[in-house]
């Protein structure tokens, strides 16, 4: 797992995910040597920089172009751009143009989180796994009755990770933000 510190980061662009989300989201993923990913809603580039290492190609999507900038860089700074594909347009945009996804991951939707799992669905390989991070309640909502409604079996889980913060005193415990990891595979 590369370590949050190491992340080039931007007031401009969310992330990177921290490294326990990122370090359960790769699990439950079950990301392989073979797989393909879409990273949609890439941030920074956290998610897009592990599964580099991990999968046989990986496309990461944004409509900020800084995001996809600070990418490109994060990739550049871990040696980690030889299969990664960058594409600064909205999630159901780019991928009219992807056929082969084994993975979805969808950190940021844009609004279009229904239209995007419409299109994922319908190219998913046999098999394929769809996470979805969220911090809204709407969002876990949305996500959850769009899944079930495409026949899908989510699962949800809900994080809140504390990081200890040493003081001369004791040890403080700083909470980060909860997120919820949705997951599903296609049947």
């Amino acid at each position: 797992m590369l370590d949050d510190m190491d992340f080039i980061k931007s007031c401009e662009v969310p992330g990177p995910t921290k490294e326990a989300i990122r370090a359960i989201i790769l699990y439950k993923s079950n990301v392989t040597s073979n797989d393909y990913v879409v990273d949609i809603g890439c941030g920074t580039g956290g998610l897009t920089c592990e599964f580099a290492q991990r999968a046989k190609q990986v496309t990461s999507i944004d409509t900020n172009p800084e995001a996809i900038t600070i990418t490109k860089k994060n990739l550049d700074k871990f040696n980690l751009s030889d299969n990664v594909e960058l594409i600064n347009d909205s999630g159901s945009n780019a991928l009219t143009n992807i056929n082969n996804i084994d993975i979805a991951m969808i950190g940021g939707s844009g609004r279009e989180l229904e239209e995007i799992l419409d299109i994922v669905d319908s190219k998913l390989n046999h098999k394929g796994r769809i996470i979805i991070s969220a911090i809204l309640v709407d969002t876990k909502i949305e996500a959850i009755n769009k899944l079930k409604e495409l026949n899908y079996n989510p699962k949800i889980i809900e994080v809140n990770i504390a990081k200890g913060r040493v003081l001369d005193r004791g040890v403080m415990m700083m909470s980060e933000n909860p997120i919820a990891i949705i997951s599903a595979s296609k049947r």
